[in-house]
């Protein structure tokens, strides 16, 4: 059963993952971070969450790099919209 991560991602990057553009992710992986899992962002401005059109999405994760240069303890994984997971049935 894939983990669901609720993770704060800032105000800026939220156009780009709606429209497509950012399909991906740079996080310390302090949740274990794995293939399958899901992800649903938490939009921050500062340090003040913020209710936006990114409520509620789910995005899966569908690759974890690690190591080639990136920094011990963080990894990069992409992500795509989970069809169904928000209504507007992208895949």
């Amino acid at each position: 059963m894939p983990k669901t991560h609720k993770i704060k991602l800032n105000y800026e990057f939220q156009e780009p993952i709606l429209s497509g553009e950012k399909t991906f992710e740079v996080r310390y992986n302090d949740r274990g971070y794995q293939k399958g899992d899901l992800v649903e962002f938490l939009v921050a401005e500062g340090r003040r969450s913020v209710h936006e059109p990114l409520d509620g999405k789910l995005f899966e994760i569908t690759y974890v790099l690690s190591g080639w240069h990136i920094d011990p303890g963080y990894v990069v994984f992409g992500i795509k919209p989970v069809k169904g997971g928000d209504g507007d049935g992208r895949s």
